[in-house]
């Protein structure tokens, strides 16, 4: 009987650890994301960005969509809701295989509607690797991120 109880409370405990975080099979984008603010973004149709480390570069093009941001949020109890609205700006990924985590060299180029550059700069991001589900269920690929103000500005975000 001992080993009955010993047992059933091994098995307890162990699918009390299982209950505490659940763990999907989310994947994870590996690049760098865009996001252009207004008005510089009603100028811009589509951004390119090129990732360079040890010796070797990535092109990659990335599609920009309309940006939103939280315009309210509301709580009763333990449910939230928000409602989202346009920012006027513009955001987008480029995926980018094999980006490490460490510093990369990136030259960023945004385009007009006629494909004429309306900003390039370059700049140096450090990716991070992300966790989709939380710390606890294991490491995403590594991912960037580039904002670029109103005025023209190119910073990383992070």
């Amino acid at each position: 009987m001992r080993k009955l109880v010993a047992a059933t409370g091994v098995l307890f405990a162990l699918s009390g650890c299982a209950a505490e975080q659940a763990c999907t099979l989310i994947g994870t984008p590996v690049g760098i994301s865009v996001r252009v603010d207004a008005p510089l973004a009603d100028r811009v149709s589509a951004a390119e960005l090129t990732a360079c480390w040890n010796g070797s570069c990535r092109t990659a093009e990335v599609e920009l969509h309309p940006a939103g941001g939280v315009a309210r949020q509301t709580c009763e109890g333990e449910a939230c809701t928000a409602e989202i609205e346009p920012t006027g700006g513009k955001q987008g990924f480029g995926d980018v295989a094999g980006l490490p985590k460490a510093p990369v060299r990136v030259a960023l180029r945004l385009k007009g509607q006629g494909g004429e550059a309306v900003v390039e700069r370059e700049l140096t991001v450090t990716p991070v690797g992300s966790f989709p589900n939380g710390p606890n269920c294991g490491e995403g690929g590594p991912q960037a991120a580039i904002a670029v103000s109103g005025s023209g500005v190119v910073s990383e975000v992070g």
